[in-house]
């Protein structure tokens, strides 16, 4: 088990599926979700790679057996398997040809103590959604027409 993670510890935990058009991926974004693990932010507990290209054909790749992976070595510490192979073969399918996209597993540790203090108080997360980035920008560009 990693470092630091228990049962009644563990913050929320997420997943995202960030698609890049054309295999246009680029080894920025290991250095950002290192930043965020260091400064305790979040916690990676699993990562993986999935390419399509333009005849179709699917290639799943975890971190650790990618050489393409090597700038993300660092940002997992240790593989936590939470993503299983219907799970990756759902995003595969989901992809164009020509495209890829990173599957991502991390833990909001960042959130950890008040969810503990929310189960020992007999809380329940009864809704919990994530607003569109487009939402955000388009409530923000009328605030500023508004000034």
């Amino acid at each position: 088990m990693p470092r630091g993670l228990t049962v009644d510890t563990v913050g929320p935990v997420d997943v995202a599926v960030i698609s890049f058009d054309g295999n246009r991926f680029n080894g920025e974004v290991a250095p950002a979700l290192l930043e965020l693990q260091q400064s305790g932010t979040v916690r990676i507990l699993d990562l993986t790679f999935i390419s399509k290209d333009s005849d179709g054909a699917v290639s799943v790749l975890e971190v650790e057996d990618s050489a393409a992976a090597e700038a993300f070595e660092r940002v997992t510490q240790a593989e936590f398997d939470l993503l299983s192979e219907e799970d990756l073969a759902t995003v595969a399918a989901g992809l164009e040809p020509s495209s890829s996209a990173l599957v991502a597993v991390w833990e909001n540790t960042w959130a950890a103590r008040l969810s503990a203090a929310l189960r020992d108080s007999g809380g329940e997360v009864l809704l919990l959604e994530r607003i569109p980035r487009g939402d955000v920008v388009q409530a923000i560009t009328a605030l500023d027409e508004e000034s």
